[in-house]
């Protein structure tokens, strides 16, 4: 009897432990606790003399769970932590080359944590898992390496000197180029011909 009790509630814990398709859910702004929030990069965040200043910039990072094959994108400003269930994803900052650099790179320096236990007898804590910068273009450099979830970057949004509007948009209508006026055809020498009189025959 014990044994059968034993088994059923085991099956209950592992069903109450799947949360099916919503785990992921909707990416929310819940608490995130001290111990994590206390925590910051290691290296202070340098502002570029170029482009938007960092604490406007802001980068879109996609989120994968593995366990259920659930992906969401987060959108998260320079600074700002994002938790979603047992998972808090920080974004110190994002950047980008200037246009006219190559080749071209968006990267953004992410920490990711999961409340897990080290071990079945330990209880439920917060493991930073990842510190590091993470580049769209080249994600094999560095990667989250977590069972459940993956952490990459997709954008980061911030702008350069002489990105900020389109010159042409700004153009006068009068000193916008004109088209060249087409010119008239000319008639060609046998439709000429066949357009003057005949001389008369006497």
């Amino acid at each position: 009897m014990k044994r059968a009790l034993a088994l059923i509630l085991l099956l209950g814990t592992a069903l109450a432990g799947c949360k099916g398709k919503d785990e992921l859910g909707e990416a929310r702004a819940t608490d995130i606790p001290q111990a994590v929030a206390g925590q910051s990069a290691n290296a202070p965040v340098v502002e570029s003399e170029y482009g938007t200043p960092v604490k406007d910039r802001v980068a879109t990072l996609g989120l994968l769970n593995k366990r259920n094959n659930l992906e969401q994108d987060l959108v998260l400003k320079s600074g700002e932590s994002r938790r979603i269930g047992n998972l808090i994803v920080k974004l110190a900052t994002c950047e980008r080359t200037p246009p006219w650099e190559n080749p071209p790179l968006t990267g953004a320096f992410v920490q990711v944590f999961v409340e897990e236990r080290a071990s079945a007898q330990q209880p439920l804590a917060w493991h930073k898992v990842f510190s590091g910068w993470l580049y769209k273009e080249s994600p094999s450099i560095n990667v989250v390496e977590h069972p459940v979830y993956d952490v990459w970057v997709k954008d980061c949004a911030m702008k350069f000197p002489g990105e900020e509007e389109n010159p042409a948009d700004f153009a006068a209508p009068s000193s916008a180029p004109k088209p060249a006026a087409s010119p008239t055809p000319s008639a060609s020498p046998s439709a000429a011909a066949s357009a003057s009189p005949a001389p008369a025959a006497n």
